[in-house]
């Protein structure tokens, strides 16, 4: 666990980060290089010993292999890391990013480019607008880096000309349009020789804009993280002595001796007694960036990958989201693939449900088309699904938790970010003398025992749908593989467990929210609960999901899908009749919304599929999710 080495005086003094990007060539290590050169910001003697470098293997000294830290890496002309370097100007500190232009390391400017204030982008006048100035831009637009400078850099070769300053200024203008990005400036600079750098250039006497330097004190830091709701994102849980200290790192927010947190996706609660770290007082607040171990009051069980955030504005808990993900490697991302995703500290299997959009990232043309592939370079607008509860936010309300990679054989394929996600309000009323009690049985104990995973298969749809007749088939096949299974239907249970709710918004509501609360424990005692019920709203369907992963069981939504002019005429019930004589208010369908689900993971069309080609269609995909030697992480 890596302590910041002054946590508060960073606050006190923030540096502002901005990276620089670029396409090969256009001289972006070569400004970074002057920029360390004329700030003083370089150690003394880094000068000479690269000059020194540079002789003995017979090559010109260039401003651009300071930033190298391998001669091999000089004679590729390449940058390969990805480096921080701190510098400052009269006016403040600052830390540049240096991400990699060069398509093969496309991966290291994602990581290097999330933590970014504002963003440095170096076009060659010479060679002018290229592919990768353009993937750039829509890379930063992407991971929500507003503050853009252009330096239209190696003016020298263009003969320092003003005409070719502003016809690549005016072409890459229009390109930051569509992106809805504005440049702070656009700088003509030769860096190697120093122009319009830190001083103004003579040769550029037409430009009468900041130098790069100056730009740089134009630039404002993006709303300190210290400001957004508490995201402490647990990175292990070390015992000393009787002690046990959960450590971890705080990527927004403050957290204090005092507080109650709740940890995700456990959705338990505790106090923090303590705070541990090195060189601060024990009752000090800890901050975004801090690194930090805290001890809890009470003793509840939490793992690496949780996260904890105050109870009044928690995360969002789900197995199911919607991403831009932009992908880098060769080998085309694949609908139904299993990957890794990693977000902060979490880790867990997934895959794409679906491919939405497809944009090209130099041309932004758009294809919105259904697809089972997403291509080297190309930016994917879609739909993954994981195999645990995973822990997120919505990137444009929260950036560090709104962002993840997708990962395979430790190699990053794609970066992307998460938007859409609806949050609900996951406090209730508890009394401060009840405690969850863990069992002494683990959910993959009881899998192996009964050779399948506990699960929570939700069926929606409207009344006459098919969903507890197609429910019951679906049990009776689950049974006969000798599987525990069991179906809540609706009807049933408002017979007893919900016999005091009525039809009203807030009684269906509650009347979800009891069931979600049984499916789980049933899901947890390793059953496959089947339930069948309208659930009309979305919100509702989404906390039954949320209520599942609570207990890390699996939730499947299937939409059992039918026009309503179809149910009406089954009415088996006679309901429909009712509703449109006015016997029965407020149903589903006639007076009352149903909202359709906009992604479930199966969905069967009973007007056109009989109840035996249903139950084939949910057990094709369900049986998979179901096996005892996959168990939730």
């Amino acid at each position: 666990m890596k302590q910041p080495e002054n946590p508060q005086s960073e606050l006190r003094d923030p540096k502002l980060k901005v990276v620089f990007v670029g396409h090969v060539d256009h001289g972006k290590s070569t400004l970074i290089g002057r920029i360390l050169h004329d700030t003083d910001s370089l150690p003394e003697g880094k000068i000479d010993m690269v000059k020194k470098a540079c002789a003995a293997e017979g090559m010109e000294f260039e401003f651009a292999f300071v930033l190298d830290a391998l001669l091999e890496e000089q004679k590729q002309n390449v940058t390969i890391d990805t480096t921080q370097i701190p510098f400052r100007t009269a006016r403040r500190n600052y830390v540049i990013i240096d991400a990699p232009g060069h398509k093969e390391f496309l991966k290291n400017m994602i990581t290097g480019a999330s933590r970014a204030d504002a963003a440095i982008l170096v076009i060659a006048a010479n060679e002018g607008v290229r592919e990768q100035s353009r993937r750039h831009a829509y890379l930063l637009s992407l991971l929500g880096i507003k503050q853009l400078i252009v330096v239209i850099n190696k003016m020298d070769l263009a003969e320092f000309s003003e005409k070719r300053f502003l016809e690549v200024e005016s072409e890459y203008r229009k390109f930051l349009v569509d992106l809805s990005l504005e440049a702070r400036a656009f700088i003509p600079a030769a860096a190697r020789q120093g122009e319009n750098v830190a001083s103004r250039s003579e040769k550029m006497a037409w430009y009468r804009g900041p130098t790069v330097l100056e730009a740089f004190d134009l630039l404002e830091p993006q709303k300190a993280d210290v400001d957004l709701p508490l995201r402490f994102c647990v990175q292990d849980v070390y015992r000393f002595d009787e002690r046990r200290i959960v450590a971890g790192r705080i990527e927004t927010g403050t957290l204090r001796v005092g507080d109650e947190l709740v940890f995700s996706p456990a959705n338990k609660s505790s106090v923090v007694a303590s705070i541990e770290r090195w060189n601060a007082p024990p009752d000090g607040a800890a901050v975004a960036g801090d690194s930090i171990g805290i001890t809890l009051s009470e003793q509840i069980f939490i793992e690496r990958g949780y996260v904890a955030s105050h109870e009044t504005d928690t995360p969002i808990e789900t197995n199911r989201f919607h991403a831009d993900l932009f992908w880098i490697v060769r080998e085309p991302l694949r609908v139904g693939r299993p990957y890794n995703l990693r977000l902060a500290t979490q880790e867990v299997k997934c895959q794409i449900v679906s491919i939405e959009q497809v944009m090209n990232s130099s041309t932004l043309e758009t294809k919105i088309d259904k697809r089972e592939q997403l291509e080297r370079n190309e930016v994917g607008r879609l739909t993954i699904e994981t195999r645990g509860p995973l822990v997120i936010d919505n990137h444009d309300r929260i950036p560090n938790l709104g962002r993840f990679v997708i990962v395979d054989d430790d190699e990053i394929y794609g970066g992307g970010t998460i938007f859409g996600g609806v949050y609900t309000d996951r406090s209730v009323a508890k009394s401060q003398n009840i405690f969850w009690s863990e069992g002494k049985i683990t959910a993959r104990e009881r899998a192996l025992r009964s050779g399948h995973r506990g699960a929570v298969v939700w069926f929606t749809g409207l009344s006459g749908a098919g969903k507890s007749t197609i429910a019951q088939a679906l049990e009776r096949e689950l049974f006969n593989r000798a599987m525990q299974t069991y179906v809540l239907d609706g009807d049933n249970v408002r017979h007893g467990l919900n016999a005091n709710l009525g039809f009203a918004p807030e009684d269906r509501v509650e009347n979800i929210r009891r069931v979600s609360e049984v499916a789980k424990l049933m899901a947890d005692a390793g059953a496959v609960v089947i339930t069948a019920f309208i659930s009309p709203y979305r919100m509702d369907r989404r906390r039954a999901r949320e209520i599942a992963l609570e207990g890390n069981a699996e939730f499947i939504e299937v939409f059992v899908d039918a026009p309503l002019d179809v149910c009406e005429t089954r009415d088996p019930k006679n309901l429909y009749k009712k509703a449109r004589a006015g016997e029965i208010r407020d149903f589903t369908g006639i007076d009352a919304p149903y909202e359709a689900p906009e992604d479930a993971e199966i969905v069967v069309h009973t007007d056109r599929q009989s109840v035996d080609e249903s139950v084939a269609t949910i057990l094709e995909q369900l049986l998979p999710r179901l096996k005892a030697d996959e168990p939730n992480e």
